[in-house]
């Protein structure tokens, strides 16, 4: 069961990225500003819903929220300036777009920097305890995946339709086999399977 909020009295939003992990690709976020009564009972942490369930919420949850915004750092930032700072920078850019400005923030994991002297709370595990996280959480997944499904036309051999950028086996052995493209992040150390 996911706590509805933190400070009752307060305009709370929940802050979560997808991405961080992966060798291609840019960095999601989404910033959520969910009503204090929002319940819906499939609503949980992405990571542990199926493709079918986060897009079957997605509307939901964008339908339904008092406001809600989605950013991406691309990989090439992600390079300059390395993945958590370029977490950091998709997270305050989803804020930035937020249509009302909240009064406290839910971050999900254990560090974040600052933004506009908004007071924060981080949360590990935030993405399975509290709703508005939970939510940004499905709009930064199903925002990327739709990317990243996006750009395996132009480079089918990496099967992002499948792996979404991660480093599965696939991923590798076609990193060695046709090398890095303009989507990978080349600060990562990429090692393709021998």
């Amino acid at each position: 069961m996911l706590y509805p909020f933190l400070h009752k009295g307060l305009l709370e939003a929940g802050l979560d990225e997808a991405g961080r992990g992966c060798y291609a690709g840019p960095v999601f976020a989404a910033a959520v500003i969910l009503p204090k009564d929002f319940y819906h009972p499939l609503l949980n942490d992405s990571k542990k819903l199926n493709e079918k369930q986060r897009e079957l919420l997605r509307p939901i949850i964008e339908k339904e929220s008092i406001a809600f915004a989605v950013a991406s750092v691309d990989n090439k930032t992600i390079d300059e300036i390395n993945i958590l700072q370029a977490s950091f920078r998709a997270m305050h850019l989803s804020l930035k777009k937020l249509k009302k400005t909240p009064s406290f923030l839910l971050i999900d994991g254990n560090r974040f920097i600052p933004y506009h002297q908004i007071p924060y709370q981080c949360i590990i595990k935030g993405d399975g305890k509290y709703a508005s996280i939970a939510a940004a959480s499905i709009l930064a997944k199903t925002y990327r995946d739709d990317f990243m499904q996006q750009i395996h036309n132009s480079f089918p051999q990496y099967g992002w339709n499948k792996n979404k950028g991660y480093g599965t086996s696939i991923h590798r052995n076609a990193i060695n086999q046709y090398g890095l493209c303009n989507h990978h992040r080349k600060s990562f150390n990429i090692h393709p399977s021998n």
